[in-house]
């Protein structure tokens, strides 16, 4: 390990902003990966050729003996392992308010992240820069935290994984001429604009992101993947004798233009304007303990932030999340089941493979209403020792990845809406939320509720409007006393945010009955 003097060290940081974290030292971790001595490039030639035929290798000359080189020189200083995570991303954006394009925004990432890891602690560091010597240099300060006696050993690379069952890897977004994009945004406007009388204002919005990922680690694995991203979203504002309403609604998908169909743009338009006009008769419901009906589709965001986030390996490896003594317990009536899961082909949480490079997956959280599993990645399944669940994700090559959700969503029943709906003498149906708030820790939540209908002696009358939920996501989960049969996986543009990173997911229920949720209202 060289000694940094400051003033190298500040220069190496002006190039390549280092990022080094500690985390608590666990005395019952495993040792990591451990393997042969590092294969050099002459003895394995198929797979020195398979990086030069991949993306990285084609386009930024990122060879085998650079990757070998840089993940064993992390091992050096004690690291027990390492990994590289290249990427390459392509970003556009437009907005059109009143008929002209308000915005053009586009940009190029290109970087490499270098991890070296010790136990639970963690040394990361970066460079925006593929040049060999910056490649190397943040390889060098990744492993400025890791001083063990002795370190771990790469084992031979793997040729590189490729996939295609999820997304077309042919897509490329970067390719589509920009007129076309700026043709789709005004045909969203122009329906929009004919929708209804009412309407004043309309702004749409299309944004793509093209990644390319690389994650190579030192016990072996090599794998790489193209991600395309595509999100379309509208906006309108209706004026009725002088009374505004507004509402918006977004698609977020991994397919090409050819997806944006005029029979989905229509289907945006009318949802859009749909939920935005029935606001000018919508009225608070009375406040106070209630039983709350959550529709099916897009109340999978109360299920994402107020439990999902709970089950995430970190936090209970931690210690922080409620449910970190629940495995094999039951937290739920039988007919809940819960799953987290990147395989749904073209949805915007998808992914080949997570940011560690390891297969995305399904992986059971709740079965028949008990907790079977955490959302785990390398280090939380080491810590447990298990395998990582493919969840291992982060926002770009700047940030070292955390587990996180990418498709998670509740089964269906057997009951129908009907049936859930008439149980209840005086209630709420939430069918959209916005503007949400959650403690992961103690699992208390806050969400305000766009749409949704009051029900009444079992039936729905009244649209609401302006009104909070309040609860606990644990304590939400095992009051729902019935699950109805009209699951939906809905295709909005979510973002989950978490430890200053955004990455994207989707989510997805059945519509179910809650017993008692707090409901502020009149």
């Amino acid at each position: 390990m060289k000694d940094w003097t400051r003033r190298e060290f500040l220069q190496a940081s002006a190039l390549t902003v280092a990022g080094l974290s500690a985390g608590v030292s666990l005395a019952a971790c495993a040792r990591g990966p451990q393997g042969p001595n590092v294969v050099s490039a002459n003895e394995n030639k198929d797979v020195v050729n398979s990086m030069i035929d991949s993306y990285f290798g084609a386009k930024f000359g990122i060879s085998e003996a650079l990757m070998t080189k840089a993940l064993q020189l992390m091992l050096a200083s004690g690291a027990q392992w390492s990994e590289l995570y290249f990427e390459h991303t392509r970003v556009l954006d437009l907005s059109l308010l009143d008929g002209i394009v308000s915005r053009a925004y586009s940009n190029v990432d290109l970087g490499v992240g270098c991890r070296a890891v010790i136990d639970d602690q963690v040394g990361y560091a970066y460079s925006e820069s593929l040049d060999e010597a910056d490649v190397l240099r943040a390889a060098s300060l990744a492993s400025g935290i890791a001083r063990a006696a002795a370190g771990g050993k790469t084992e031979a690379a793997q040729a590189v994984a490729r996939h295609g069952f999820l997304y077309d890897p042919e897509i490329n977004w970067h390719e589509v001429e920009v007129s076309k994009l700026v043709a789709l945004l005004q045909a969203v406007e122009k329906k929009a604009l004919q929708a209804d009388k009412d309407v004043e204002k309309v702004m749409v919005h299309f944004g793509y992101q093209q990644k390319n990922i690389l994650v190579a680690a030192s016990n072996g694995l090599r794998a790489e993947d193209s991600q395309p991203r595509a999100v379309l979203s509208l906006s309108v504002v209706l004026n009725r004798n002088g009374e505004r309403q507004s509402n918006q609604a977004n698609i977020g998908i991994r397919a090409g233009l050819e997806y944006f169909s005029e029979q989905r743009i229509d289907q945006l338009v009318e949802d859009v304007v749909a939920r935005t006009r029935i606001l000018f008769e919508a009225r608070k419901p009375r406040g106070g303990e209630m039983p709350v009906v959550l529709g099916a589709g897009a109340s999978g965001i109360l299920l994402h932030e107020a439990i999902g986030h709970g089950m995430e390996a970190d936090f209970n490896r931690k210690g922080q999340s409620i449910f970190t003594t629940m495995i094999g317990k039951k937290v739920a009536i039988p007919e809940i089941n819960i799953i987290d899961s990147g395989l749904m082909p073209g949805l915007n949480g998808s992914a080949h493979i997570d940011d560690e490079g390891t297969p995305c997956q399904e992986t059971v959280l709740v079965e028949n209403g008990i907790l079977k599993s955490y959302l785990h990645d390398n280090l939380s399944a080491k810590h447990y020792g298990l395998k990582s669940t493919g969840s291992g994700r982060r926002e770009s090559f700047r940030f070292v990845p955390y587990p996180r959700m990418r498709e998670t969503y509740m089964t269906a029943g057997e009951r129908s809406l009907d049936d859930l709906i008439k149980d209840v003498k005086y209630g709420v149906y939430c069918t959209h939320f916005t503007n949400g708030q959650v403690d992961i820790g103690a699992g208390d939540y806050t969400f305000y509720v766009k749409n949704g209908y009051l029900i009444e002696d079992g039936k729905l009358t009244a649209p609401i409007k302006d009104v909070n939920i309040i609860g606990n996501g644990p304590d939400t989960l095992s009051k729902i006393t019935a699950v109805s049969h009209d699951f939906t996986m809905h295709d909005g543009a979510w973002t989950c945010g978490k430890n200053g990173q955004g990455v994207p997911v989707s989510v997805g229920m059945p519509s179910v009955l809650v017993s008692s949720l707090t409901v502020g209202g009149e």
